[in-house]
């Protein structure tokens, strides 16, 4: 496929807000995708050359395309730092200045989009000694071939800023639009140019007004594995709905075994539903950990995963997932980053202690005081997430233990949709617990208010946070806040927001960056919510200081005006507040009053930066 498709489908996905116009522009691409650049197209939609489970970064600063700019455009890097600072946006800078180019060569060509997806992945294999020479002679290769549009979204992409708003939900639906036959009364048929198009009001082929009233017919739908070919007709509304979640529920299920909406699309095209209900876990592929959302209470809590149910400790350290294959153990965090090398005590001891040629188990990793043996905060032993030196001497400082207390696969047999009691009947079979270093979280089996708050209070004592309730038959639903279990706090409900912005400080902070402009996400789009600037210390050696996050952010800097520069959404951070208002100022529509920083969110992948439907659920609770 050629590149300008792809970045014609971008404009579309630019010029709308709306989430239902942007799924069908991208369904139309896919469609028309053949199936060896599907992998590289859904990639690109998102601005990755990799699927989210790996790690690689594709690591370029602003500096080195503004070279790149210079050797495609021949105009001088003063000129392009200039406009830059007019536009705010180096993708619009070089779209501006490829349609200036005073250098042209005989050997440009159009460019596809396997060219520019090779040439980008290839920066992240460029190290060492000329690797930077290396780098920039690959984005000026793009950049002198490109079109002027085409300039703006390789600079966007090269800067993992692409700005286009494509989440996990609109990938995945589009999956669904382009590949399976359409559900009527999900997708209504434009009556002058035959398109079907979603509950939208024109379509978006001819703009022609669409008739959205349901149309009774005949059900020709009988399971997913025998769909008619083109159009799924039902009888009523509803039953539309339902066989519409059913093949939603398909693809995230897919997806949810693979993290790679590439993988899933292929499938999608070529198998159809066979191809993914015959997708399996892997070992070493790691998945997205269920999640849980905040009870307001312990009545609550039974009213959402009944009575009885399990009770276990909320532990204050980092998630980690523990993948064994061919007799060798993998760590993996909710961001799916491996950190075996930083945790190798916990490498031996899953290793020695969990029986099994293959699994994929859940647990927690946390600090141990050396001197009382209490469990420590997050933040003390958050430094060794990171760590790539000195990892000894970090083992006998911080030490750490694992809890496990879930499994999703072991010897091949899939355990994701296996009742929780009987996973954690496995996990009492295949762990051999050794005090202060492995064991199985603490767990009661509960079914009053008083049992489960006596619970509660002695986990509060221990040093936790406070603790999970579970449903016994509940199966394990990767990235979902389902109801399967919720958490029980002391706390008010925080947020883990994504620094997008920061502004230079005045006087004895001026070489510093020191207010931060936070935002939650709305299927990949991220809005702001407000600005925070207390809860950080101001000496490095207190804790996190103004100068450690300078120094985090100034290689996410993408633009700079005065002293506001915008940054690359990566840093996610834990905000307190006193409320949450509603402020026509900010893109979310909400404003956080008094806000404060807790502590840095290494543990969390940007997909669980806390999202606008969750700020507006904390919104009308607290006005209740």
């Amino acid at each position: 496929m050629q590149y300008e498709k792809l970045v014609e489908t971008y404009e579309k996905l630019e010029s709308t807000s709306k989430r239902l116009n942007k799924t069908y522009h991208v369904a139309e691409l896919l469609e028309k995708t053949v199936e060896t650049d599907l992998d590289k197209i859904t990639l690109l939609l998102q601005g990755r050359v990799f699927p989210s489970y790996d790690e690689r970064k594709i690591g370029v600063a602003s500096k080195l395309v503004i070279k790149a700019l210079n050797i495609a455009t021949g105009i001088d890097n003063e000129k392009i730092i200039s406009l830059w600072k007019k536009t705010g946006d180096l993708g619009q800078t070089a779209e501006q200045l490829v349609g200036k180019k005073t250098q042209k060569t005989l050997f440009t060509q159009k460019l596809s989009v396997e060219k520019v997806f090779k040439n980008i992945r290839d920066l992240t294999l460029m190290e060492g000694h000329g690797s930077v020479d290396k780098k920039l002679k690959l984005i000026a290769e793009l950049l002198t071939s490109a079109e002027p549009k085409e300039g703006k979204y390789i600079v966007r992409t090269v800067l993992e800023d692409l700005r286009v708003g494509v989440g996990d939900g609109t990938l995945r639906d589009a999956i669904v639009w382009a590949f399976f036959p359409k559900v009527s009364g999900i997708f209504f048929e434009c009556e002058r140019c035959k398109k079907f198009m979603p509950k939208i009001k024109k379509c978006l082929y001819c703009t022609k007004d669409i008739d959205t009233k349901f149309k009774k017919h005949e059900s020709n739908f009988k399971d997913l594995n025998h769909l008619p070919e083109n159009i799924i007709f039902s009888e009523t509304e509803s039953d539309a709905r339902k066989i519409y979640n059913e093949l939603l529920d398909l693809v995230q299920n897919a997806y949810n075994l693979t993290n790679d909406f590439g993988k899933v699309a292929k499938i999608a095209k070529a198998e159809s539903v066979k191809g993914l209900k015959d997708i399996v876990l892997s070992p070493n592929t790691p998945i997205k950990v269920m999640l849980y959302k905040k009870a307001k209470g312990f009545e609550d809590a039974y009213d959402t995963v009944g009575k009885p149910c399990a009770i276990e400790y909320k532990y204050d350290g980092f998630r980690v997932q523990c993948h064994k294959k061919d007799g060798e153990v993998k760590l993996f965090t909710r961001r799916l980053e491996e950190v075996t090398r930083q945790f190798p005590e916990i490498k031996e001891r899953v290793e020695n202690n969990v029986k099994g040629k293959d699994f994929i188990i859940d647990g927690e990793i946390i600090g141990v005081d050396k001197k009382t043996n209490n469990f420590l905060p997050f933040q003390k032993i958050s430094q060794r997430i990171k760590r790539k030196h000195e990892i000894e001497r970090m083992v006998k400082e911080l030490p750490v233990v694992i809890k496990i207390f879930d499994i999703m696969e072991h010897d091949g047999n899939n355990f994701l949709k296996i009742p929780f009691e009987k996973r954690r009947e496995k996990l009492v079979k295949i762990v051999n617990e050794i005090k202060d270093q492995i064991t199985l979280a603490e767990q009661k089996i509960v079914s009053t208010v008083s049992d489960a708050e006596k619970f509660f209070e002695e986990s509060l004592l221990k040093g936790n946070e406070g603790a999970m309730m579970k449903g016994l038959t509940a199966p394990y639903k990767p990235g979902s806040r389902v109801g399967y279990g919720v958490k029980i706090k002391s706390v008010m409900e925080t947020l883990d927001l994504v620094i997008v912005g920061a502004e230079w400080g005045k006087g004895k902070r001026g070489n510093w960056l020191s207010s931060f402009t936070l935002a939650c996400q709305n299927d990949g789009e991220f809005l702001e919510i407000g600005k925070v600037g207390t809860g950080f210390k101001e000496i490095s050696d207190e804790g996190d200081s103004f100068e450690d996050f300078t120094k985090m952010i100034k290689p996410l800097i993408i633009s700079e005006k005065g002293k506001v520069v915008k940054v690359k959404p990566e840093i996610i951070i834990e905000i307190e507040y006193d409320e949450i208002q509603k402020s026509p100022s900010y893109s979310s529509g909400y404003a956080l009053r008094f806000p404060r920083f807790i502590k840095i969110r290494e543990d969390k992948p940007i997909s669980e930066v806390s999202d606008l439907e969750f700020v507006e659920d904390l919104y009308f609770q607290q006005n209740k």
